[in-house]
């Protein structure tokens, strides 16, 4: 069984209970997840079934388009609603729409973050969340990310001392949309979380199409395995190139080819069939995986 899988991923469970499950339901042992989805976020999770596991790497790359809501008013352990409140600042009854735009249009473009303590990045071998379950608090390593497009998509909303409005965001991996919130609130004057998420689309699925876990097991039960997506699908962020019968031989006895291309990376097809991953090397185009 091979192919890719457009699960959405529901609230209430980690990535990894996601894939534990989906392991039972198609009696497959591998299988892995591409992009990481906290408990709590609903959305698109893409499954690599398979050989598919082979192009995971390119499935956790690709961008990512979230939709959500920010609160602004006060903050919490966690960055997002499932945590304790630590800080609570009054709003300025001068608080505008105009102003939440013009503060959200400066972080669009590269953007150094720092990861929230409630997340599994490692610091000395430890994940973060083990250093904050236990009280102790450790230097965090900044990262850049990218923020393409950043938006309030609705009016401002004012209820129990706090300003709610909802936003979409697309953004590179590694983009901690918690952090984003909060980093807002303080750009405005304001603690703030982010109390709402969902994961619209990630390595070229997207969620109107994506098929819950018990919709799966309905299907995989009468052994209807149209849910599977062609390993092509892994690839949808990578620059394609069709390649003809005598690279295509060449590429199988791990020969490099030459290509008028400059991309690092190109995903090579013969037709719709995904042939190899090819990584550029000085002129010349190597197989960094194969897939005939």
């Amino acid at each position: 069984m091979n192919g890719i899988i457009n699960l959405k991923k529901e609230a209430g469970m980690t990535s990894h209970d996601a894939v534990f499950k989906l392991r039972k339901i198609l009696g497959e042992k591998k299988i892995g997840h591409g992009g990481t989805l906290d408990p709590d976020v609903v959305g698109v999770l893409p499954i690599a079934v398979g050989k598919a596991t082979r192009v995971l790497e390119y499935m956790t790359d690709a961008g990512k388009v979230y939709e959500g809501q920010i609160t602004l008013g006060f903050s919490t352990t966690t960055e997002d609603a499932s945590g304790n409140v630590i800080e609570r600042t009054p709003l300025d009854p001068a608080l505008s729409a105009e102003m939440i735009d013009q503060a959200i249009t400066s972080f669009i473009g590269p953007l150094m973050q720092i990861p929230p303590m409630y997340s599994a990045v490692k610091v000395n071998g430890k994940k973060l969340y083990e250093y904050a379950r236990a009280g102790q608090h450790v230097e965090r390593p900044q990262r850049q990310v990218v923020i393409y497009d950043f938006k309030r998509t609705s009016d401002l909303s004012f209820e129990n001392d706090c300003c709610c409005f909802h936003f979409r965001v697309a953004c590179s991996k590694g983009t901690y949309i918690r952090t984003l919130a909060v980093d807002l609130g303080k750009k405005l004057g304001y603690a703030s979380h982010m109390s709402f998420l969902k994961r619209t689309a990630s390595a070229g699925l997207s969620l109107d199409k994506a098929l819950t876990l018990s919709e799966i097991a309905e299907r995989a039960e009468t052994r209807d395995f149209s849910f599977l997506l062609p390993i092509s699908y892994g690839v949808l962020d990578l620059p394609q190139i069709e390649l003809s019968d005598a690279q295509i031989s060449e590429l199988s006895f791990g020969r490099r080819i030459s290509l008028d291309q400059t991309h690092p990376l190109l995903a090579a097809f013969k037709k719709d069939r995904l042939i190899a991953i090819l990584e550029q090397r000085g002129e010349l185009y190597k197989p960094k995986k194969v897939f005939i």
